[in-house]
């Protein structure tokens, strides 16, 4: 049984920063091979600037896939299904595929197509994040250039929906695994927690709201969240069944990097372990407790030759037994990811009871 080959979809409105967020995740890519889809709409073309971040090894010209005839929503069947089929046929496979919704597509359709037979037994939705102009949302607008929006929307002759922007940004919302409230550096630090705190309060439990200037977040934050999102369509309800249109320009984009100052990671390190079950239910608190975004590691049980491989994304813990340890020194020893400003000292604490 070949495991499926995960896709993250990426939406939110023109101008949020979807491309410098794709663009930095290419450059950061760590040897993942990456195939794109862009839903790119009107006459911009792919944007060149996701073309620099792509060195051959992470996505070759031909992994990038445009798919320029209107909202993908809307084009599904035609446009969206064939294309995958056909990147899932290739001889060299993805090891992980990213899609750029344009701004006004409903991410709903889109997920649901994941279940087309074909399609449904060779790729999963890894996650669905969703891109919000942080400033933008927190001055009452959803997108910083609604005329750009609202025109980008008039060019659509495909377009079956005219959803207001704000049902749109609800269907976004609705739809999330995370949540990227870009462009924070535009807001002080309490109009960002305070945003922060509404859009966790709007969107399902578990989802992760997570801050970013520039588009920044480390790769295994953004991947690898294994959600499965197409079978799990009943929690993303849709506000409403018509539709809408967006693209990524206007980002404010000055050349350097910030890095990831906003993340921090480190390394928790303790012997063995006597119970894997308790422990996982002690990891899961931790998590909650400090609003960890992930933490991955193997763990020592005691008794067990082999060693136990933990990953988490937010509260949901998965342990597997992976291999032996052998020769290895039988230490557990966890990665933990989150934003800046966690308490190590007190995560260590917790995680080493």
């Amino acid at each position: 049984m070949l495991a499926k080959i995960p896709a993250t979809v990426v939406t939110g409105f023109l101008g949020a920063g979807k491309t410098t967020l794709i663009r930095h995740m290419l450059q950061n890519a760590q040897g993942k091979r990456i195939a794109l889809i862009i839903n790119e709409f009107g006459d911009l073309g792919v944007d060149g600037d996701i073309l620099k971040g792509c060195g051959d090894e992470v996505c070759s010209e031909d992994d990038i896939v445009e798919l320029s005839n209107g909202c993908i929503c809307c084009t599904v069947a035609d446009d969206f299904i064939p294309t995958m089929e056909a990147l899932l046929a290739r001889d060299q496979k993805p090891d992980h595929i990213v899609i750029e919704t344009s701004g006004l597509a409903l991410p709903q359709p889109l997920v649901r197509a994941f279940n087309w037979p074909g399609i449904s037994t060779k790729v999963t939705v890894d996650g669905v994040v969703t891109v919000v102009d942080g400033r933008a949302v927190h001055d009452g607008q959803f997108a910083h250039n609604v005329a750009a929006v609202d025109a980008q929307r008039a060019q659509d002759e495909n377009l079956d929906h005219e959803t207001p922007l704000s049902e749109l940004f609800e269907d976004q919302i609705a739809c999330a695994d995370m949540i990227v409230v870009n462009k924070t550096d535009l807001l002080d630090g309490s109009e960002a927690d305070t945003l922060t705190a509404r859009l966790k309060s709007e969107s399902r439990a578990g989802v992760q709201v997570v801050k970013a200037s520039m588009g920044a977040l480390p790769v295994d934050v953004l991947l690898g969240q294994g959600i499965g999102a197409e079978s799990d369509l009943a929690a993303r309800h849709e506000i409403h069944h018509h539709h809408h249109h967006d693209d990524d320009e206007g980002d404010h984009d000055h050349e350097h990097d910030h890095g990831h100052d906003e993340f921090e990671s480190f390394i928790v390190t303790r012997g063995e372990i006597s119970d894997a079950n308790a422990f996982a239910e002690q990891v899961a608190d931790t998590i909650r407790e400090h609003d960890i975004l992930r933490l991955k590691g193997f763990v020592a049980v005691a008794g067990k030759p082999m060693r136990l491989t933990l990953q988490a994304v937010g509260p949901r813990v998965e342990t597997y037994f992976d291999q032996p340890f052998g020769d290895a020194p039988r230490h557990t020893r966890l990665v933990v990811i989150g934003e800046a400003g966690l308490d190590q000292a007190a995560i260590t604490v917790a995680l080493s009871r």
